[in-house]
């Protein structure tokens, strides 16, 4: 029964058509259910961030097309429109491909920390869905035992950087005294988490944080003496925040042109920064189209990113 790893990620895919086939909570559990019945799928483990969307999968046959015209028809697109950027792995390779991944040498920024609670959390759910027995179960231990490994026995982990490090050094070159800012972070998960506490490093004195639900955001209350408010209450505050940074696991978007447009009239044309790190994205595109409103995605990044890498190359090659 081979072994398959398939998917896209930054390095193959843009952020418009990654934010197409990225999954969420909400729809996990029925994907599972579709995919296990595919004649070919024994097992299966799905991995949605930011960054990519994969699927590593035992196969009773050599049947990968199946697994990717599934995939398109799942997220309504075509299966062409796919094809160009996908890659797969077979046996050796799909299993380095997996350690790789969860030891953060294959994430955008090399060597983070977040890739690997995220797969851990990828494999909790498809365990939670059944779709983990003997052989996909190996696979995946001995990938969480070779992250482990990399990182207690490497650097790969030193000086660690991240897509929230990466936001924060964007805001900092734009508004060159962060500790002058209003921030407002959209979201309450780790990635705002690390954003928060990269802000409250650079002495930024108001932030208000806007989730779903008030008590997973009041959780981050005390550790960012920061105000909490629910994504409904946005439109009202939006204008009081030079500063937007936004990670959630919307399907839809957050934030409208309309919106904004709203708010700088209410700022009277002062400028807006926002940074949308979600995918799928939080901000509608076209608020980049508005003066006075600049717009970053995670793609945006890569630059900044970029430049944190090269310390942690001969860690990686150890890794």
């Amino acid at each position: 029964m081979p072994l398959y790893a398939l998917g896209i990620n930054h390095q193959t895919a843009s952020v418009a058509l990654r934010e197409k086939i990225a999954f969420t909570p909400d729809n996990l559990l029925e994907a599972y259910q579709q995919l296990l019945s595919l004649n070919s799928v024994c097992e299966a483990v799905i991995v949605s961030t930011c960054n990519r969307t994969e699927i590593y999968c035992n196969l009773n046959k050599s049947e990968t097309l199946e697994v990717l015209i599934w995939l398109a028809q799942f997220h309504h697109i075509e299966p062409l429109e796919l094809s160009d950027s996908l890659y797969c792995y077979q046996d050796q390779q799909a299993v380095q491909h997996l350690f790789r991944v969860a030891c953060g040498l294959d994430s955008l920024v090399l060597g983070e920390p977040q890739i690997l609670g995220q797969i851990k959390q990828a494999f909790a759910t498809a365990s939670q869905a059944k779709s983990v027995k003997k052989i996909t179960n190996k696979w995946f231990q001995d990938a969480f035992s070779a992250a482990k490994k990399a990182r207690t026995e490497t650097q790969i982990g030193a000086n660690a950087v991240s897509v929230a490090f990466a936001a924060v050094r964007l805001a900092q070159q734009i508004f060159s005294d962060l500790s002058k800012s209003r921030v407002l972070l959209i979201g309450a998960g780790e990635t705002i988490e690390l954003v928060g506490k990269y802000l409250i490093e650079h002495d930024v004195p108001n932030i208000t944080i806007a989730n779903r639900t008030l008590s997973r955001a009041m959780l981050l209350v005390d550790m960012l003496s920061a105000e909490a408010i629910t994504l409904e209450e946005i439109p009202n505050h939006l204008a009081d925040a030079d500063i937007i940074i936004s990670s959630t696991a919307s399907p839809l978007p957050i934030i409208g042109k309309g919106m904004v447009e709203s708010a700088l009239k209410t700022r009277r044309r002062q400028p807006m920064l926002f940074i949308d790190i979600a995918v799928p994205r939080d901000i509608e595109a076209e608020v980049a189209d508005l003066n006075d409103a600049y717009l970053y995605s995670i793609d945006d990044l890569n630059g900044i990113i970029e430049e944190n890498k090269q310390a942690r190359q001969q860690a990686a090659i150890e890794a």
